[in-house]
């Protein structure tokens, strides 16, 4: 076992390396990522362990929570508007890719309606298993929806030119010793109670949360080493590539396609509802695009990060969205459901 983490770990690596050089956006992740993916696919059995996804979803969100300072808390708050507006329409998503999924797959609608929600992919599996879905197919539905979002966003970013439109400095810059100790035990207490307490996206928000009481009150403990962004982005991208295996293009083709549809349309959706929040927003157009996409927090924050496009806006997009979409995807679908029932 210790063999394959290794083997995986060096593959991570030097996908973000080749990354590196060839300059593509968000080297660390997308290199790590793709060379993982299609090693993986190729059926060399490498292994991605738990701990380093939770090490990568650890730097995320306290980075992240590094960011909120009382400023752009009261920023975020002018924003609360067009977050409301991201929330619903995520849920307006998931009818969409419900419908599609019925309509031009086999699977039955509880199976189409974990699959299209734009929740946290763990999350909506455990909720799919809760209710009798079938957990492959929304396991894969995610994975696709995800791996698209992830690969093509940077790219469009980067194509349009608007890297560092919206920069927001951190609040804690410099490495304090002692205080960066005490930053890294309160953050892993934070993700250990979140964990304990069985709550969405532990690692990414338990840190963050506390990474954010901290910097909202002015307690600046410590900044985070200029190396270990590069370290989280490269263990994220490692935990996401190693998912895939080597019957993954092979399993349900056509579902398959009718996500990846589902899922360009929904980013066409996006970038037409970023620049209509732009009427109510002052937040750039490209921020606002950013906080609707329809991928994962730590994938759209890094993007953010890296980018300079709105961490905070960003985030607080997200983290809303995916709150609201976990809560409410299981009620809607029992109340559907009874519906469907009642109406047979």
């Amino acid at each position: 076992m210790l063999l394959r983490v290794a083997g995986g770990l060096l593959i991570a690596l030097a996908g973000a390396l080749l990354a590196v050089w060839a300059h593509i956006p968000l080297p660390w992740m997308l290199g790590a990522l793709l060379v993982t993916a299609a090693t993986r696919i190729a059926g060399l059995g490498t292994a991605c362990p738990r701990p380093a996804r939770n090490a990568g979803q650890w730097v995320i969100g306290t980075s992240l929570g590094l960011y909120f300072t009382p400023q752009v808390i009261g920023h975020i708050g002018a924003n609360a508007g067009p977050i409301v507006a991201g929330m619903l329409f995520a849920l307006g998503l998931a009818f969409m890719g419900t419908a599609m999924l019925r309509r031009y797959t086999d699977v039955d609608f509880k199976t189409a309606w974990f699959s299209s929600a734009i929740g946290g992919a763990s999350e909506m599996a455990s909720l799919a298993e809760r209710h009798g879905a079938r957990i492959d197919r929304v396991a894969t539905a995610h994975s696709v929806r995800v791996l698209l979002v992830v690969v093509t966003v940077p790219f469009i970013f980067q194509w349009w030119g608007v890297a560092g439109l919206d920069p927001t400095v951190p609040g804690p810059r410099d490495v304090h010793g002692a205080g960066l100790v005490a930053l890294v035990a309160l953050t892993c207490v934070g993700g250990l109670a979140f964990m304990k307490l069985r709550l969405p996206n532990p690692w990414v928000l338990g840190p963050m949360l506390i990474a954010m009481l901290l910097t909202s009150n002015r307690v600046e403990l410590s900044g985070l080493p200029e190396f270990v962004p590069k370290v989280g982005q490269l263990f994220i991208g490692w935990s996401l590539g190693d998912r895939y295996r080597p019957d993954f293009f092979r399993a349900a083709p056509r579902f398959m396609a009718v996500v990846a549809a589902f899922t360009v349309g929904a980013l066409a959706l996006a970038f037409g509802l970023g620049a209509l929040l732009s009427l109510w927003s002052a937040a750039p157009i490209p921020t606002l695009i950013l906080g609707t996409t329809p991928g994962g927090i730590a994938e759209m924050a890094i993007t953010a990060k890296v980018l300079q496009l709105g961490v905070p806006v960003v985030t607080a997009f997200h983290v809303s969205r995916m709150v609201f979409v976990v809560l409410v995807t299981g009620p809607i679908y029992a109340f559907l459901a009874r519906r469907q029932r009642n109406s047979a």
